[in-house]
């Protein structure tokens, strides 16, 4: 699985596609306090936007979200702030700082009508547990999925598993990380949201010493399988992830997955995730619709417990159906 160097934790040279985008991903979560986020950055030159989404997961079940854009005309690897947020890189390839207030739309997720406004703030630091895993996107183009992807969803593309520090606020009410772990990601490259057929992501942390993350995602190729995990000290690649998913009464939430995933050294790893919550965000188009269901879930692996996310992308059609059946 190749490792990358920190050169590619900074900007990468701006290609042609109106798309273009330098993404910018984390998230965390901490059991003991039951709070935690995930967040995009994202910098579209060719389109001359800089765009945010914060999503702030609260004690008790509720989700706070906001979101900001603001112009940007060329690539940028610093002033990477947005409407109160500031992402900032403290050392190249191994630790971050995410700081700010926001003013948010906070609801339950548990079906509930219950919603409010809230002012949330947080500052909280990101240390790297592994290193960059990923591939620079930079040689051959690819053929049939690989080829297809890479127009979607970016080019190049990295993760890092990682410890979290620092403190969430909501309602004058902060609570200190305390046994938090996440995951980041960095993309460059085409984004279109509406590219893939489908697409599963998944970010686990198992404490300190053992971590997944890679995504299956569906084109008109076929399935493209991607991912690492790293354990022993080593990350190798993932050559397949075979899905299972237990549904909610709605036929799209998935309330539990089990991925059964095979690395390229011919190991087989069972994870059994369960959601915690599951926080959807629909993106209507023309004949339908692409539903992102970001699933807060709880994972167990040869008896260890850790925490992470279940992503699934669905493209509905006009009737609201998944396109591609949910496996």
């Amino acid at each position: 699985m190749p490792i990358l160097d920190a050169r590619h934790d900074r900007a990468h040279p701006v290609e042609g596609d109106s798309a273009w985008s330098e993404s910018y991903y984390f998230n965390c979560y901490d059991p003991v306090t039951d709070a935690g986020f995930f967040t995009r950055l994202g910098v579209r030159p060719n389109e001359g936007t800089m765009d945010l989404g914060m999503s702030v997961w609260l004690p008790g079940g509720e989700l706070a979200q906001s979101r900001g854009v603001r112009p940007t005309h060329e690539m940028v690897d610093t002033g990477l702030e947005v409407d109160g947020v500031t992402y900032e890189r403290l050392d190249d390839g191994r630790r971050w700082r995410i700081s700010g207030e926001r003013d948010s739309f906070v609801r339950r997720l548990d079906g509930s009508d219950s919603s409010r406004a809230a002012t949330v703030r947080f500052d909280v630091s990101f240390d790297a547990l592994t290193p960059m895993i990923g591939a620079d996107g930079q040689g051959t183009e690819g053929s049939g999925a690989s080829a297809k992807t890479r127009g979607t969803v970016g080019k190049g593309h990295l993760e890092q598993a990682g410890r979290w520090t620092g403190w969430i606020e909501a309602d004058d009410v902060r609570v200190e990380l305390a046994q938090a772990r996440g995951n980041r990601d960095k993309s460059w490259g085409p984004r279109r949201w509406g590219g893939p057929r489908m697409w599963r992501w998944f970010s686990v942390n198992l404490g300190d010493e053992i971590a997944f993350g890679g995504i299956r995602i569906g084109t008109d190729e076929g399935d493209l399988h991607r991912g690492w995990v790293y354990k022993d000290g080593e990350a190798t690649s993932i050559e397949q992830w075979r899905v299972e998913t237990t549904l909610e009464a709605d036929g799209t939430t998935h309330a539990a997955t089990r991925a059964t995933v095979l690395d390229k050294r011919g190991r087989q790893h069972v994870l059994e995730g369960t959601m915690l919550r599951v926080a959807p965000h629909l993106n209507p188009g023309e004949g339908g619709a692409t539903l992102v269901n970001e699933g807060l879930a709880r994972w167990e692996h040869d008896g260890m417990v850790g925490y992470g996310i279940s992503e699934y992308l669905h493209q509905l059609d006009a009737e609201g159906q998944p396109l591609v059946p949910i496996e």
